[in-house]
């Protein structure tokens, strides 16, 4: 039990940074467009990511919980590694400004503990190729959204007055929802598969099944990290790509929120991180090609790379540290 115990208070500190992390790709185009003030964007956002498992379900903890390792493989050392080096991932990334996906470091912490616990066999390559196919899709299908809703907003808007700015504005707020929805449909779910695995290899519970105090306690770890806001990573997406407008704020938000609750039915992790900031990449690219600041967009897409390799290999030390500690 103890350390059961200590597997889902680092579970919730990883959703609790997660939540912080991700707060930036739910509020950056709100905040810079002048959309919300600050602290209302991040409450609004917090609210809905505590929704939104409630409202959507679960499918995206069973793809993380059973879909990409057999339970019967996984070991406490397994979740306790994986857990550890996604959470020294997102402080790191989250000190240097650089939004990268808490997907990515999760999903590459598995891997890279069970590879070394269980052997590379135990992997269900299967599921495996299911999530990396989410993961790095995603980012394109976020890019083409970000585009064409772009492309046919201006078209809609072409004989309109300045005016239909506060529209745009406005309209941020329900797109904001459903894009906090969307996200806490997606992301808050991976750390209840973390937990629920815990509660299957500790024998707490009999079957893969995540119980309702998990969704409650894990959604609450993000929303607080939501409201608790990210302002490095809210500079860097809201600022170093172009000058954020009502417009590109609107836009955003709805290719995002498709995207992102699109892969959550589906029960296919996505990296929000990844999917906000291509869209708003397809977004400005949408009025001209060279207003977006492509070395930015450069600068991240090369840490999304690196994320799953460094934190498997994070995650296979702490494993060789942790086995004859933790069984």
């Amino acid at each position: 039990m103890p350390v059961l115990i200590v597997l889902i208070i680092l579970a919730l500190i990883f959703n609790f940074l997660n939540g912080f992390h991700d707060s930036s790709n739910i509020v950056a185009t709100i905040i810079s467009s002048r959309a919300l003030q600050p602290r209302a964007a991040l409450a609004l956002t917090a609210i809905s990511e505590f929704m939104g498992p409630l409202i959507f379900g679960v499918a995206v903890a069973k793809t993380i919980g059973e879909g990409l390792i057999p339970p019967s493989e996984v070991t406490n050392a397994v979740i306790l590694a994986t857990l550890i080096a996604s959470i020294l991932w997102n402080l790191v990334t989250w000190y240097l400004g650089i939004p990268s996906s808490s997907s990515h470091a999760l999903v590459g912490g598995l891997i890279g503990a069970i590879s070394v616990g269980a052997g590379l066999e135990t992997v269900q390559w299967g599921g495996l190729i299911k999530v990396l196919l989410g993961l790095f899709i995603s980012p394109v299908l976020g890019l083409i959204a970000g585009f064409l809703i772009t492309r046919l907003t201006l078209f809609l808007a072409r004989n309109s007055r300045p005016s239909i700015n506060i529209f745009f504005k406005r309209a941020q707020i329900l797109t904001g929802v459903a894009l906090g929805l969307s996200h806490g449909a997606n992301d808050a779910q991976k750390t209840m598969g973390i937990i629920t695995l815990g509660l299957v290899v500790n024998q707490a519970i009999p079957a893969f099944e995540v119980p309702m105090w998990v969704i409650l306690i894990s959604s609450s770890a993000m929303a607080l990290g939501i409201a608790s806001g990210g302002w490095r990573l809210i500079r860097t997406l809201g600022n170093k790509f172009y000058k954020i407008r009502p417009v590109h704020g609107f836009c955003t938000q709805i290719a995002s929120a498709g995207v992102i609750l699109g892969a959550g039915l589906l029960g296919g992790p996505v990296s929000t991180t990844q999917v906000v900031s291509s869209a708003i990449l397809g977004v400005g690219s949408a009025e001209r090609v060279n207003k977006v600041r492509w070395n930015v967009a450069f600068n991240i897409a090369i840490a999304w790379l690196v994320t799953i390799p460094a934190s498997a290999l994070v995650s296979a030390l702490l494993y060789l540290l942790l086995r004859n500690w933790v069984r």
